[in-house]
């Protein structure tokens, strides 16, 4: 077995570490491994933050039809192998050119752009040269470099949770107002670097996983006091007042004409629902019958005797 350490923090030592954290999330790779000074970190945030702010970009992996299939995040890594906070994500003028390039930091790597590749579970997906994206050229283009020349750019057919191939999805890099004019979620300002497509803790989900509107905020108070109808979950219709619905509750779909009472009168809605299916299902049935007068037929001649000698 290992070494094995006993930490003991005295008061106070648990603020010194979400101080460090929180430094860390807005600093990253800034400070080139050696701590700023409280001075040092006053006047980054003073420099840094206001553009941060303002010039966020938001990169997702996409899907054809705009589904948002992967959020990027900090950690997320590149086709080069280095993560989202290794490259170039703070401007403090915005790009005019489109797409926005966001090249690698890292020295000796060739990555013009960050871009998206994704995952088979823990395995790197394959091209359709068999070759994984780390045997290709982190240059644009991704040439193999063990195919000499047949391969040039990387295509997997790696089939996305959305039912789309890979190379079908194009990683995005937009703006605050690019991405609210695709009708898309951008969440709140906060001062962490190379947020990428996080706005909250459901972005890190996959799309079809993502069935809220992605960290886009707290509800307001319309939201939270509107009544509790029929088409609400049952846990809301149950904790409502006495049990039941209020008298502003508006029904919804076959039920919208009638306001249950708790009297004789529903009964007779329910009859009339019920009488209703089974109408319904007649119909169905005499259309999928066959119709009277071939049956009829059919069984005079099965009835019929054999033929007169």
């Amino acid at each position: 077995m290992g070494d094995q350490y006993n930490l003991k923090f005295g008061p106070g030592s648990a603020e010194a570490v979400d101080a460090y954290l929180e430094y860390h999330r807005i600093v990253g790779d800034d400070d080139n491994g050696k701590l700023f000074t409280p001075e040092e970190y006053a006047d980054y945030k003073k420099n840094v933050l206001p553009a941060r702010l303002k010039n966020r970009l938001f990169v997702s992996w996409t899907s054809p039809n705009g589904m948002d299939c992967k959020l990027i995040g900090p950690e997320t890594p590149c086709f080069c192998q280095h993560r989202y906070k290794q490259h170039k994500t703070d401007f403090q003028v915005l790009p005019t050119k489109r797409p926005i390039h966001l090249p690698c930091k890292v020295k000796s790597c060739h990555c013009s752009t960050y871009e998206f590749v994704p995952l088979n579970g823990s395995q790197s997906v394959r091209c359709q040269c068999k070759h994984t994206s780390e045997d290709h050229e982190e240059a644009e283009g991704h040439l193999c470099k063990k195919c000499k020349g047949k391969c040039g750019s990387f295509r997997s057919p790696f089939t996305c949770t959305c039912g789309q191939p890979a190379y079908l999805h194009q990683t995005i890099v937009e703006t605050k107002e690019e991405r609210l004019a695709r009708g898309h979620p951008v969440g709140q300002d906060v001062p962490y670097a190379a947020m990428g497509g996080l706005t909250g803790f459901s972005s890190l989900a996959e799309a079809y996983l993502r069935l809220d509107d992605s960290g886009i905020g707290a509800p307001d108070e319309s939201f939270l006091s509107q009544p509790v109808t029929t088409s609400d979950h049952p846990f809301l219709r149950m904790h409502t007042r006495d049990g039941g619905f209020s008298d502003e509750d508006v029904l919804s779909h076959g039920m919208q004409a009638v306001q249950l009472t708790g009297s004789n009168r529903d009964m007779d809605y329910y009859e009339q629902r019920y009488q209703a299916r089974l109408r319904e299902e007649r119909q169905r049935a005499r259309g999928s019958a066959p119709s009277k007068k071939k049956a009829i037929s059919k069984g005079s001649t099965m009835k019929q005797g054999p033929p007169a000698r």
